[in-house]
């Protein structure tokens, strides 16, 4: 029979009982209803400032100064017509192939130019910043910070009430399914919300269901690639945006927005969005490296190294992962300053300390040795190879159960020279190109236009918003890749 702390405990449930009659409810500002919330509105913003300067550590801003003043110019007419209108929302578009928008508390939204590359249209567009609009405007964060806060601390009250762990951490899970059932019904009310502020500004607030739509075949796309490739989807908002094509609750609240509009919904030229869109970098950033096949180059910096046949190459903003088809072997690949002096050794060991059984790689351009710590493996051993590049150091971390990947680490490592100069083609990023669709063109003679290998005549149709089997008409402005 276990010992409780009962004073311990009725403090705590004083504690929580505190934490949510003085600041656990506010005024929703569309609702006009009490919601469970843990901060007033200068310390959500105050979050947004915070979280803004980790999000632009992750990613930078797309350098393409017509393109954000767009983007941000439309955001603010949509804001502008809000139930938070006196905040001073911030929109950036992210130099990202990830597709994907979203928002911080505060009013700090942001887009990917990964999704912008499927609008077609400025009342697509439209519908998405809609959306991350309504987020900020019902508080979404910081209703789901406060529903994370209370469920942490009931789970803490139920351990010190029982003595019982494994009671804390159904109650932990408890309160995760009701976050998460919470973060369902806030993508709803996001779209109810997108669709009123579409209404408003004199767009056709149906636009939510075309943009339901472009993601839906996407995610689609990006589900089936996924499968055949072994690897998570990266879908736009995950789970929380899955509506069926004919939801019967988006249609309902897209109707209701209807009746908000001051006349006839305003009309825009496609072309001017789609030229907007023409040279738009599609894929991975210059300034990231590209990856074409197994091979990973980065005009920039000068370098390219190979990895092995046949493995997922995942370009992150600050590091690439490596993933063997069997998933029983990765290597992550990252780059860093190397201090005036120091050695390869001398860099590894630093980083390093549990390093033993190390040895010099290429001469004095490299060292390796095998370290121990946490690996996605579990506690064990793993491989740690550094080779200089200029002022530059290339780390590569490998981690496997099958003791013959080894060798792949080693060679991948090994693999890392100079660009030579017919590579730097292919250090070069692909990029949006409009063509007019002449008498004859369809996706399948246009995918010859394009690099983008495996998949082009589907990508094609995505992009231009005529997925699975639509061809396009002569005369039609259309987006290829090159």
């Amino acid at each position: 029979m276990a010992v409780v702390n009962y004073r311990f405990q009725i403090q705590a449930i004083v504690v929580l009982w505190g934490v949510l009659a003085i600041s656990g409810c506010a005024t929703n500002p569309v609702s006009g209803k009490y919601d469970l919330v843990l901060m007033s509105e200068e310390q959500e913003i105050e979050m947004g400032v915070q979280n803004h300067a980790l999000i632009m550590k992750r990613y930078s801003e797309y350098d393409h100064p017509a393109l954000q003043r767009y983007v941000e110019n439309l955001g603010q007419k949509l804001a502008a017509e809000s139930h938070r209108d006196h905040l001073e929302y911030r929109f950036t578009l992210l130099d990202s192939p990830e597709v994907n928008a979203f928002a911080l508390p505060g009013g700090y939204i942001y887009i990917t130019r990964g999704i912008m590359a499927y609008m077609n249209s400025e009342e697509e567009l439209a519908g998405v910043l809609g959306h991350e609009i309504g987020h900020v405007t019902a508080r979404h964060g910081v209703r789901q910070h406060g529903a994370q806060a209370a469920a942490g601390l009931a789970g803490l009250i139920a351990a010190m009430a029982t003595g019982s762990r494994s009671i804390a951490q159904a109650s932990g899970q408890v309160g995760d399914a009701l976050v998460l059932g919470y973060g369902r019904s806030h993508e709803l009310e996001a779209d109810r919300l997108g669709a009123e502020y579409l209404a408003r500004a004199d767009y056709d607030p149906a636009m939510m269901l075309k943009v339901i739509g472009i993601l839906k075949d996407q995610e689609e796309f990006e589900r089936q690639r996924a499968r055949e490739e072994g690897r998570p989807a990266r879908v736009y908002h995950g789970v929380f945006s899955t509506h069926p094509r004919n939801d019967r609750r988006l249609q309902e609240v897209v109707r209701a927005a209807q009746r908000l509009k001051h006349g006839n919904a305003r009309k825009t030229d496609p072309e001017d969005f789609l030229r907007l869109m023409d040279n738009v970098t599609f894929g991975d950033s210059e300034q990231q490296g590209i990856v074409r096949s197994n091979r990973f180059y980065h005009k920039g910096l000068d370098f390219t190294l190979v990895f092995p046949e046949g493995w997922r190459i995942d370009n992150r903003p600050a590091q690439l992962v490596a993933v063997r088809p069997d998933h029983e072997a990765a290597m992550v690949v990252s780059l860093d300053t190397l201090p005036k002096g120091e050695s390869p050794a001398r860099y590894v060991h630093r980083r390093f300390t549990s390093l033993g059984n190390g040895q010099p790689l290429q001469g004095n351009r490299g060292y390796t040795g095998i370290a121990r710590g946490q690996t996605p493996f579990g506690y064990g051993s793993f491989r740690v190879i550094a080779v200089t590049h200029g002022e530059h150091v290339l780390l590569v971390t490998g981690f496997s159960r099958d003791p013959g990947a080894d060798r792949a680490f080693l060679e991948t490592a090994e693999s890392t020279r100079h660009l030579k100069p017919g590579e730097q083609r292919y250090a070069a990023a692909r990029r949006i190109k409009l063509v007019r669709a002449r008498s004859g063109d369809t996706f399948s003679r246009l995918a010859v236009q394009t690099d983008i290998g495996k998949y082009a005549v589907d990508r094609l149709r995505l992009l231009n918003g005529m997925y699975p089997d639509g061809e396009p008409v002569p005369g039609q402005l259309v987006k290829i890749i090159q």
